[in-house]
């Protein structure tokens, strides 16, 4: 019998290598996801929650159809896109695609996407900080901080300064322009 065993209790691989037996016994069901590099390295049951399985494959009275699937031999593992757990905010972080909708479901209507600009400042200033939170509350941080920003400035983000406009380079009427 086939079985797909998923986990909803997650951790380190420096955290497991410390009590290894404290953080299983602590597991959802029975069953932990260990993680390296925010992608998975390796998962590890409880004796208990084997003999559970091994009792349902029993109870089945089907032959073994155990089968590996080729990914599973590929040294290429994906990392999770964001990072479990509170992190420090550092270089390269990235909101999530559906942003916008995320901040007005928050309260927080953005007329216009982040601006890269925006989200630099954003960063550069919390990683300063290094203080820790979770994914989501970095995005909702974001998202009042863009609409400050923006409400300070008529509700648009801020003028690229190195940007001239056109109208920079006409000449007044009256000005002779010696």
């Amino acid at each position: 019998m086939s079985v797909k065993i998923l986990s909803s209790t997650l951790v380190g691989l420096d955290g497991f290598c410390q009590d290894p037996l404290a953080v299983l016994q602590q597991a959802d069901n029975g069953v932990l996801a260990v993680l390296h590099n925010n992608a998975p390295a390796f998962y590890a049951l409880t004796p208990q929650r084997l003999a559970q399985l091994l009792a349902l494959e029993a109870a089945a009275q089907q032959p073994n159809d155990v089968t590996l699937d080729d990914s599973l031999f590929h040294s290429e593992v994906a990392p999770i896109a964001t990072p479990v757990g509170k992190f420090a905010m550092y270089s390269g972080w990235q909101p999530d695609n559906d942003f916008q909708r995320q901040a007005a479901i928050w309260g927080v209507a953005l007329s216009e996407p982040v601006t890269a600009a925006e989200l630099a400042t954003f960063v550069a200033y919390w990683q300063a900080e290094g203080r820790l939170f979770h994914h989501v509350q970095w995005q909702q941080k974001l998202a009042r901080s863009v609409q400050m920003n923006r409400a300070a400035n008529g509700g648009q983000p801020k003028r690229d300064v190195t940007q001239v406009s056109k109208t920079d380079y006409d000449i007044p009427d009256g000005f002779r322009g010696e």
